[in-house]
């Protein structure tokens, strides 16, 4: 199959011709033909297999054929994503796919001033790719209507459908005017979530392109099993064994901050990305990532949705997401567009529940190893295979509780006094305590 077998027009040809672009991915061949037919889709696919590409070639297909022109504070596609990163990557995508439309398109987020989107909007634009927030703040200050919106995209869906942007999107749904196109693209979807989007979905398109919530084959996964407290220093070590030239380093903030400082404390080239940065000196980082100018980025999960680096090859992470899902995506930031990749997590004992869930979510169990001078104190269990429940301990026989019984009635009769001298030790001590204790101390 070709993209011109997927009835593509011309303009959008040559562009993937000029980009190429030959043979449609899995998730491509059935999302284009669907979406350009108007069907509302629930596509899942895995990280890297060109799904951008597949909800932005028919979104710019359709207004493309439309005769009349947008007006003032129109917008006919819009497309909502979760991250300022990947509001930059997808529009810089559809700006890619578009290059010989003559459409009209913007891409807003918080972090920047509003004044010059604003500005835009009121003269109307063809395609809005927008953070929830930045949207409805754009929505209540009258820069656009969603009167003329033709087609709704929700990126990263799994995430965009979750609390944290629930009223947002209520918002949305009840100012879109019916009826319109509706398409869910992500790489995890959970049981729940799709639940939820049938409800927001009319008779929708389900694709499944690979198989649910997994990790592309061509990433190799593994994992060292660590102390918590030694993680940094492991990470350095690491680093001056292997001598890796280009690593993303995914870690929650408080962590991000620290090992920054350990690094640059150490000479190695790193920067970092995070929700407490502003946005110009996080798209900074990624730059100076991207160009090479430093070897290390470390990062939050903000940057875990959003990230398309060519061919990145090591994504470590520093500790396990709280959320399943998120590994996934993590992890899919190497071993992109069939490139191969390696994805490194630190795990200490505590995390056993986490390493746990993500397992039985991909379906597969993650090569555990040690670092000689850094085996932890408390091993991580192995994942039992899903379905198989450990053996509960043997309940003792009622001979071996008798013979204890026996044996316990035996030591109490040769010290008679013990269990006495025990009691009045413990509330004698106990009573010290109390008066010694300040009646102001419960307050």
């Amino acid at each position: 199959m070709t993209f011109a077998d997927l009835n593509l027009i011309d303009p959008l040809l040559r562009a993937l011709e000029m980009l190429a672009y030959q043979t449609p991915t899995p998730v491509q061949a059935q999302a284009i033909p669907a979406a350009l037919a108007g069907r509302d889709l629930l596509a899942a696919a895995q990280t890297g297999t060109g799904k951008t590409a597949a909800f932005a070639l028919p979104a710019l297909q359709n207004p493309a054929n439309e005769e009349t022109s947008v007006g003032p504070g129109d917008v006919r596609v819009l497309v909502l994503v979760p991250t300022r990163e990947l509001a930059e990557q997808v529009f810089n995508s559809f700006c890619d796919y578009g290059h010989f439309l003559p459409l009209r398109g913007l891409v807003a987020y918080g972090g920047v001033s509003i004044g010059p989107q604003l500005k835009y909007l009121r003269n109307g634009t063809d395609l809005l790719v927008a953070t929830p927030g930045r949207l409805l703040d754009l929505y209540q200050q009258r820069a656009f209507h969603f009167d003329e919106v033709r087609t709704l995209v929700l990126d990263e869906a799994d995430r965009m459908l979750d609390l944290g942007f629930a009223r947002e999107l209520d918002a949305v749904f009840a100012a879109l005017r019916h009826p319109h196109q509706t398409l869910l693209f992500s790489a995890t979807f959970s049981a729940d979530i799709r639940s939820l989007a049938g409800r927001l979905l009319h008779a929708p398109l389900q694709i499944d392109a690979s198989p649910r919530n997994t990790a592309v084959s061509s990433v190799k996964q593994s994992l060292v099993t660590v102390d918590k407290k030694r993680k940094t220093e492991l990470f350095c070590h690491l680093l001056k064994k292997h001598r890796w030239e280009q690593v993303l380093y995914l870690s929650a903030p408080k962590g991000c901050r620290h090992l920054l400082e350990t690094l640059e404390y150490q000479g190695f080239p790193a920067d970092a990305s995070h929700g407490d940065k502003p946005q110009h000196i996080r798209q900074r980082a990624l730059d100076r990532f991207k160009q090479g100018e430093i070897s290390i980025l470390v990062a939050t999960d903000v940057a875990a949705r959003g990230l398309d680096i060519d061919e990145l090859p090591l994504v470590v992470n520093f500790d396990l997401p709280s959320v399943a899902e998120d590994y996934v995506h993590r992890i899919g930031r190497t071993g992109r567009a069939g490139a191969s990749g390696v994805a490194l997590s630190l795990v200490c004992a505590d995390e056993a529940p986490m390493l746990r869930a993500i397992e039985q979510l991909i379906q597969q169990t993650i090569r555990r190893s040690e670092e000689r001078g850094f085996s932890p104190e408390h091993r991580v269990p192995q994942t039992a295979p899903e379905g198989q429940q450990s053996k509960p301990a043997k309940r003792p026989s009622s001979s071996a509780k008798t013979g204890r019984a026996a044996a316990h009635g035996a030591k109490k009769a040769a010290n008679p006094g013990r269990s006495k001298a025990r009691s009045g030790g413990k509330a004698s001590a106990a009573g010290q305590r109390k008066a010694k204790k300040n009646p102001t101390d419960r307050h």
